[in-house]
């Protein structure tokens, strides 16, 4: 089992980039594979619904992209074909997720559908302070038209901080990432067969607030 993560934010190393580490690194320990794929500093072209996706597909290469090679969506498609499970994961710009992320999900899941449809995914949203939850609902709503099982937490897929790796420091936000791990690992189990626990693992609840 594998599951795609990317990464859409600017800042190779941010927190958004902390987040998604620590559901990588908690997939593994539930004997999961990943892969992520940074985007955030890439140049994403946004749809602009010529429709020519719908018009032909490759017979070699599968579902893709008008654009073709001129940006890193069809790459995309091409290894969510070879994966189960998807997280897609922002900061928060202007009470949105950054530009790139959202073009990058809107282009991919529209054009390449049949490589998504049925696969559980989330979104996850990096913040200073407001518009995570505004933010991680536009990431979560394009699944939910894709017939894609949306994966949850003990609260939403939120972690907080500012300056760079300072989400690490937000203890319940890196137990959400770790819980959103065991569930879309337990998740992927059950649909794959697999034996496993007749509940996802639980940690017990580390609550934090942000008054200092």
């Amino acid at each position: 089992m594998k599951v795609l993560i990317i990464n859409g934010s600017p800042r190779q190393k941010g927190n958004t980039s902390v987040a998604l580490g620590e559901i990588a690194q908690q997939l593994a320990k539930q004997g999961v594979e990943s892969e992520t794929v940074w985007v955030g500093n890439k140049v994403v072209r946004g749809c602009i619904a010529c429709g020519a996706c719908k018009a032909s597909v490759d017979a070699e290469r599968g579902p893709r992209c008008a654009f073709g090679d001129q940006d890193i969506c069809n790459e995309v498609i091409a290894k969510m074909a070879e994966c189960d499970g998807i997280v897609v994961g922002a900061p928060v710009y202007w009470g949105q997720p950054a530009a790139q992320a959202l073009a990058i999900q809107q282009r991919m899941l529209y054009a390449g559908g049949a490589n998504f449809q049925g696969k559980p995914a989330a979104a996850v949203c990096v913040c200073r302070r407001g518009g995570a939850t505004a933010a991680f609902q536009t990431l979560q709503m394009p699944f939910q038209m894709c017939n894609m099982p949306l994966v949850g937490s003990q609260y939403w897929n939120i972690a907080y901080g500012r300056q760079e790796g300072e989400a690490a420091d937000d203890l319940e936000g890196m137990q959400t990432m770790r819980t959103l791990a065991n569930n879309m690992s337990w998740l992927l189990k059950k649909m794959h067969g697999i034996e496993t626990t007749d509940a996802p693992e639980r940690e017990p609840w580390t609550p934090m607030h942000f008054i200092r």
